[in-house]
């Protein structure tokens, strides 16, 4: 029943990733038993088949805990969704217990750090040290930076000059649904 469920999840996003402006990707959360589930990546497959505009908007986002479980599953899963165009990050990035040393062979585009980090940012000189060091790094293996949970204008300013790609949190917006999503940021788009 889980799998079915998140099946529908995913389709829902394939739908609406049909329809964003080139440079806005749709997130979509990838657990364990999907990763692992065979017949989720064909599913996927069928899905992009249906129409070649899908994977461009379409990012699937997947703890660095669920990866490492299976790693070389996993890392055959993940490339050959990478190759039908789909964008993959590592969501929560720094919470979990995986070597650094996966980084160079995962088939990744997107870094998310994990809003742990980016509360201490403000608050100590190491908080913001951790960060630099994430982004260098990913900057480094040519990643995109992604920093969650960014609540304050001083974490936005740090953030944006430590050069992080991206930011998402409570200060620019709450989580809103969909269609009101769609309303108020793409628009304008």
């Amino acid at each position: 029943m889980v799998v079915g469920v998140e099946l529908a999840a995913v389709r829902g996003a394939v739908a609406a990733a049909r329809d964003l402006p080139d440079d806005v990707f749709l997130a979509v959360n990838v657990s364990a038993i999907q990763l692992r589930n065979r017949s989720f990546v064909e599913e996927l497959e069928r899905l992009m088949r249906q129409d070649d505009r899908t994977a461009r908007g379409l990012e699937l986002e997947i703890t660095e805990s669920v990866i490492v479980e299976d790693i070389k599953h996993n890392v055959a899963s993940l490339t050959t969704i990478r190759d039908m165009g789909i964008r993959i990050s590592i969501d929560d990035f720094g919470t979990g217990f995986s070597s650094l040393s996966y980084l160079s062979i995962l088939p990744i585009d997107t870094l998310k750090i994990d809003r742990s980090f980016v509360m201490g940012l403000d608050a100590s000189a190491k908080g913001t040290a951790l960060v630099a060091a994430i982004i260098g790094l990913a900057h480094a293996l040519d990643l995109n930076v992604v920093a969650e949970g960014v609540e304050t204008e001083p974490q936005r300013q740090i953030l944006a000059d430590l050069h992080c790609n991206e930011m998402q949190g409570f200060l620019f917006s709450a989580a809103v649904p969909g269609d009101l999503f769609f309303e108020r940021f793409l628009a304008k788009a």
